[in-house]
């Protein structure tokens, strides 16, 4: 069976932009951003990209046409050949009814209530309706797809479905949290034998998304909502949160059963709703570190105690010993670790597409293993793996080279010439592009589209901060370690792994001193293990590296600037190489470096 997930809409942007007021970037941010395909074969995740990584236009919430036409050329398919087509959101007649009803129950002026409800219109006719689906597939794509072979589910379940085949298909309980989907912004529930039983009490509304207030609190701060989260969560480390905590004071609610409310309910239309009260119980803005920081701090705090009330209801409900946490919130590894540690759950996964760049991957397995056919046959165990995307073979890298011909220089090495030239490169303080393989998926580098950097330098963060990733000063990077050496430098609790930063651990004492470059202010790392399965020549550069300066990490941050996608093809890590002060870079075999390095 062949079913390809597809998540973007043509008109999306523009229905926001013309009817919310969502201006800039920000209108590819409300819903239906990180658009993106996947193509299951039989079970198997044979190709998976984001849109943004191919059209170049960083969280595009447009139709992935781009995406879906190379997950088919890679599996060598047409559109006829699909069985199923999967599409991560389901606004049905219910949905609909749903968000009638609770705009009628909205005490509000006549007349602003009929607005509301036309702009409602617009986005149901024009965008996330079935009809308005299926239309969009077959402009976008010239194949109009029979609506019996279109399924529909569920955003939460698709998120919860992704964690489950990234996990290894193994019973779990689950909890999903993000910003807003269809109706709600979080639940439990747990999966056995593959079929979702979800908890129906466990139901937090859009109206009281904890990921919207995290949002709302990152628009303050002069971030961009639904994509800067993790900076206020680096700016948590510079403060203690305040005691009483504001947040949980005056802002959350927390009920029974591991429910909680937010004091007023969040304003799809007024993004700012939460700003005079933010105002009112941490004083005026200021643009200062301290004031940032303590902000930042009582947001995280407030985000752990929220999560922490839902898993301890959650605990109260399943026996299963396993957790899996998706949605936009579960990118906050900082909370992660702490959930982990304060559970009675053995493991917790957080997979590499936990926000919405899985959710094509999901909704499309959860389309192949909920399909009638599917029903006794037996689910082979998933290939786990986040390289998914392009690839570029050499006769491609090298046509890339000459086209930039007159602005780099470049040599050929064999592998073992790469591994050792580049591990002594990373003896003295420089920072180099690494690129190799197929892209990987997700908003994390995991190795294949990095930049590296030796972490034993202090200033090194501020090196790739300001002259290559013109980014704020006080972003950390993470370091990566091979999974058999993490427990040394770092308290790893619970966890035996973490290969897709998504858990934040303290550094041990005795390493301070030896990777301060890749230690945040508050002695953590978002760690990154790798193994010689998963990444065989980076883990073979990380060894060489450690001989040479007995260093046993790197530091390793994506590969692009603030504000552009992850590079994906040879001329984009050429751009982004000739564009920052990136010291010398490595596509595939080539080590490149500038014809002129100073300019």
């Amino acid at each position: 069976m062949i079913v390809l997930g597809c998540n973007g809409w043509s008109r999306g942007a523009e229905i926001f932009a013309e009817h919310y007021g969502a201006v800039g970037i920000e209108k590819h941010y409300v819903l239906g951003h990180d658009a993106g395909a996947s193509l299951l074969v039989d079970g198997k995740l044979v190709a998976a990209v984001e849109e943004e990584r191919l059209n170049r236009q960083k969280k595009t919430s447009d139709f992935p046409i781009n995406a879906v036409n190379w997950c088919l050329k890679e599996a060598g398919l047409q559109f006829s050949d699909i069985d199923l087509i999967a599409i991560p959101w389901n606004f049905s007649g219910e949905v609909f009814d749903g968000v009638l009803f609770d705009l009628a129950s909205t005490p509000m002026d006549p007349l602003e209530k009929l607005g509301r409800l036309n702009r409602i219109g617009q986005l149901f006719v024009h965008v996330l309706g079935r009809d308005a689906i299926l239309a969009d597939f077959a402009a976008r794509t010239g194949f109009t797809p029979d609506p019996d072979k279109v399924v529909f589910v569920p955003h939460h379940l698709a998120h919860a479905t992704t964690g489950y085949y990234m996990a290894g298909m193994k019973d779990a309980a689950f909890l999903i949290s993000d910003g807003r989907a269809e109706l709600f912004s979080s639940l439990t529930g747990e999966i056995r034998d593959g079929r979702i039983r979800i908890f129906e009490d466990s139901y937090i509304t859009a109206n009281d998304s904890i990921g919207n207030l995290f949002a709302s609190i990152t628009r303050y701060l002069g971030f961009v909502p639904n994509n800067d989260e993790y900076k206020v969560m680096g700016l948590s480390g510079f403060a203690e949160p305040p005691s009483p905590n504001p947040f949980l004071e005056h802002f959350v609610e927390l009920l029974d059963g591991g429910r909680y409310k937010l004091c007023r309910p969040h304003d799809l239309e007024n993004p700012l709703c939460f700003d005079p009260l933010l105002e009112q119980h941490f004083g005026p803005l200021q643009d200062t570190l301290e004031y940032k920081a303590n902000l930042a701090a009582a947001a995280q705090e407030m985000l752990t105690v929220v999560t922490s009330h839902q898993l301890r209801a959650l605990e109260a409900k399943t026996d299963l010993n396993h957790l899996l946490f998706e949605g936009g919130v579960a990118l906050n590894c900082v909370n992660n670790t702490k959930l982990l540690e304060g559970s009675r759950f053995a493991d917790m996964d957080v997979s590499f597409g936990a926000s919405d760049t899985g959710v094509a991957i999901g909704a499309a397995v959860y389309a192949w293993a909920n399909h009638p056919d599917m029903a006794e046959q037996v689910k082979p165990t998933p290939t786990i793996t986040p390289y998914l995307g392009p690839e570029y073979d050499e006769p491609a890298i090298e046509q890339a080279l000459q086209e930039f011909g007159d602005r780099v220089e470049w040599k050929r090495l064999n592998d073992e010439e790469v591994v050792d030239q580049v591990a002594k490169l990373l003896t003295e303080k420089v920072v180099i592009g690494w690129f190799e393989g197929r892209i990987e998926h997700g908003p994390r580098a995991l190795g294949h589209r990095s930049i590296l950097a030796n972490p034993k330098f202090p200033d090194i963060k501020d090196v790739i901060n300001t002259r290559v990733k013109h980014r704020e000063p006080f972003r950390p990077f993470a370091p990566l370690v091979l999974e058999s050496d993490a427990p040394r430098i770092f308290e790893m609790g619970r966890k035996a792994r973490s290969p897709y930063m998504t858990f934040v651990f303290p550094v041990r004492p005795e390493f301070h001193d030896v990777i301060p470059g890749a230690t945040h202010v508050d002695g953590t790392s978002r760690v990154q293990t790798i193994t010689d399965e998963d990444t065989p020549r980076l883990a073979a550069l990380l060894r060489r590296f450690t001989a040479l300066t007995d260093v046993p990490c790197l530091i390793n941050t994506s590969f692009n600037v603030a504000g552009e996608p992850i590079v994906c093809a040879p001329a984009d890590a050429l751009n982004c190489f000739l564009g920052t002060e990136i010291d010398y870079l490595v596509l595939g075999n080539y080590l490149v470096t500038k014809a002129d390095p100073s300019a």
